[in-house]
This record gives C-alpha cells, structure tokens and sequence, in this order.
C-alpha cells in the first residue's frame, strides 16, 4: 500500500475508536513519526492530509527542515539540553520534558526567541527503565515548577509510551493511568497551562491508545512501513 493508502486507513480506525470512547475522530490529532525517513517520504504524506510531523532525534530535524513542505514539527524523542537551542525556534511543541533541568533550559531558550514553547510532560506509567519520563506521582510536583518558575514554556500537556505487549490491551492500564492524571490537571486554571493534547499511542497500539482518551497519536510504521535504520536521510 501506498503512503496515503496508508494514512486514509489509520485515520478509518482512528476514527471508529474516537467513536467508540464517544468522541469524533477528528478530535485526535494524527501525528506522522517520520524517524529515518526522507524530506521525499514525508512530502508525500504531507501531501496526503498529514499537517503534524514528529522526530525523535534533533539532527533529523535539522536535516530535513528546509527539504519538507511547511508542516507542524514535534520534537517526541529524549531531549539533551545542550540540543534544545538547535531545534527551539523550529518544532511547534516538545512531548519529552521529564525534568527541571530540560524545563530550565527549553525556557531560556525559548526567551532568547521571543517565544512561548509548548510541551507536554513525559510520563513513565509502567516505570521501565529502558524509557525516560517521571512516574505519575512526580508529575504534580514538575507542572508546579514549571509553572511557578518558567514564564517562556506554556504546559499543554502529557505523553506516554506505554510498553510493547503482543496483545495491546495489556498496556491499557497504564494509558488509563495517565488519562486520570490528564484530567486532573487539566482543572487547573493557570494562564500557561492549557491543557490540550494527550499524547499516546503509536502504530502497534493507538487503537486502544484512543480508547483510553489519547487524542494524539504518533504513527510511523504503520504509515511509512518497516524502517531501513541502514538508509541515510
């Protein structure tokens, strides 16, 4: 199947999950992870509806900025703070804060831009140690910080990456976990928290992703097909 192909399917069942949690599909936000892909692959799926792209690494980004059509940049991977001021003025939100000193140095960056960024906090429900986040219960402390001390960074939300299960409805409990948490915080009224975006999901499991309340999903496989980590962008 062909790129858009592809994306007209996923967004099928994005759309019947949505529906099926109550909400219409187009409420969740459909985000293209174009990792090891070239500026030509991603042009195709921007031609194809795709307004939101996602990379995991800074460098890709920088690659591939000036090669792709206009489109919404999303920085989803583990962020060292000494790249933040290579990619600050050029993704529209950052999903991977999961710690003050990252926060200290996205602000200051963002200040030097004139700019208010955009982030969500990364959440490690499963607590795996292979994957960054702060568990749940650091969550709380993180936003208070953030908010009381980084007037360049506006909170828009959380993000999860659940562990990989066989069968996806294993990891329902920890995105179920982190949509409590969304919801918690989402009651806070403060002028830089604006919470917006759920960020789980990706092409194994956003199906149940959506079900569980993700309303936004960071698809690649499923769109782009099986990665060449050999090929060079």
């Amino acid at each position: 199947m062909s790129i858009k192909e592809n994306i007209e399917e996923i967004k099928e069942i994005k759309n019947a999950a949505a529906l099926k949690s109550g909400r219409n599909g187009e409420e969740v936000l459909l985000v293209a992870v174009s990792k090891t892909r070239t500026p030509e692959e991603i042009n195709e799926a921007i031609d194809a509806g795709i307004t939101d792209i996602g990379e995991n690494k800074v460098q890709e980004i920088m690659d591939k900025f000036d090669s792709v059509k206009p489109v919404k940049w999303h920085l989803i991977g583990h962020l060292q703070t000494n790249k933040v001021k290579y990619i600050i003025d050029k993704v529209s939100m950052i999903h991977s804060v999961d710690s003050i000193k990252l926060a200290e140095e996205i602000n200051k960056r963002a200040a030097q831009h004139d700019r208010i960024m955009d982030i969500l906090i990364q959440v490690n429900a499963a607590q795996e140690e292979s994957k960054f986040g702060i568990t749940t219960d650091e969550t709380e402390s993180l936003i208070k910080e953030i908010l009381e001390n980084y007037s360049n960074i506006r909170l828009r939300g959380l993000m999860c990456i659940a562990p990989f299960e066989e069968n996806p409805d294993d990891v329902r409990v920890f995105f179920s976990q982190v949509k409590e948490q969304y919801d918690r915080f989402s009651a806070i009224q403060h002028e830089r928290l604006d919470f917006k975006y759920l960020s789980m999901g990706m092409s194994h499991d956003f199906e149940v992703a959506i079900e569980e309340g993700s309303n936004l999903i960071r698809v690649g496989t499923a769109i782009f097909g099986a990665r060449n980590y050999n090929k060079t962008v």
